[in-house]
């Protein structure tokens, strides 16, 4: 994978380039960084063993995930919340995707792993699990922890836009000028369709299947209409 920092220091509301130096692990449009050392390590290994995509994508999942849950009055754990932010892409990426699962299961089976190897109760490590397991399953996330709500939110703004307008502009405009875009939306599908195209039957019921749909010459989405009308049943 891409490594995208060397030395990490702390730089307050600065631009970052991929393959920079810095990182800015300060006050980034008014949220603050928890100061950890579990984040410390959810940080090095995002920078280390994933892409400037999932970098800053995973960044402002965070950011704006703790925006929502500011004005929502959500009381989501900064550290739990970002680790939830950290690992929930990680299942589209090699060696994570390696598994016949839902990509969400990998990057939360990660996540949970990661956290119990660092002495955190089990009931936290399973709110991150969570959180990612269910990051995009539509109606559920808002239901549940304000962790797995606020993890939702962040990944729906970054995604699709959904929430913007409820945020600050400034508050936006400083977010993204911390992680770019980029060409965000193009190299977001084509990450999707890489960690999917090899496990298809696991984007059943789920919005993944759109992607492959989309991008994927004679795939084709099987439907539970079809499933209960092919089932070993006479009637």
């Amino acid at each position: 994978m891409i490594g995208i920092v060397g030395n990490v220091r702390t730089v307050h509301s600065q631009h970052i380039a991929p393959g920079s130096t810095d990182i800015m692990t300060d006050i980034i449009a008014g949220v603050e960084l928890p100061d950890t050392p579990a984040v410390a390590a959810a940080t090095e290994f995002l920078t280390e063993r994933t892409n400037p995509l999932i970098f800053h994508h995973s960044r402002r999942v965070f950011l704006f995930g703790s925006l929502h849950a500011r004005d929502l009055n959500l009381r989501a754990d900064p550290e739990l919340l970002y680790v939830s932010a950290v690992f929930h892409d990680v299942g589209l990426l090699v060696p994570f995707s390696g598994t016949p699962q839902r990509f969400e299961l990998d990057g939360a089976d990660h996540a949970r792993e990661f956290l119990l190897a660092r002495g955190f109760p089990g009931a936290a490590a399973e709110v991150v699990w969570r959180a990612i397991a269910l990051h995009t399953t539509p109606g559920v996330p808002g239901r549940m922890e304000p962790e797995v709500a606020a993890t939702h939110y962040g990944v729906l703004t970054d995604a699709v836009g959904w929430g913007l307008d409820r945020l600050a502009g400034d508050r936006v405009e400083e977010v993204v000028a911390a992680h770019p875009r980029g060409d965000f939306k193009r190299e977001f599908l084509r990450a999707f369709v890489d960690g999917l195209k090899d496990r298809p039957d696991t984007t059943y019921g789920t919005v993944n299947a759109d992607v492959l749909e989309h991008f994927v010459p004679g795939f084709r989405r099987t439907s539970m209409v079809e499933r209960v009308l092919d089932a070993p049943w006479p009637r």
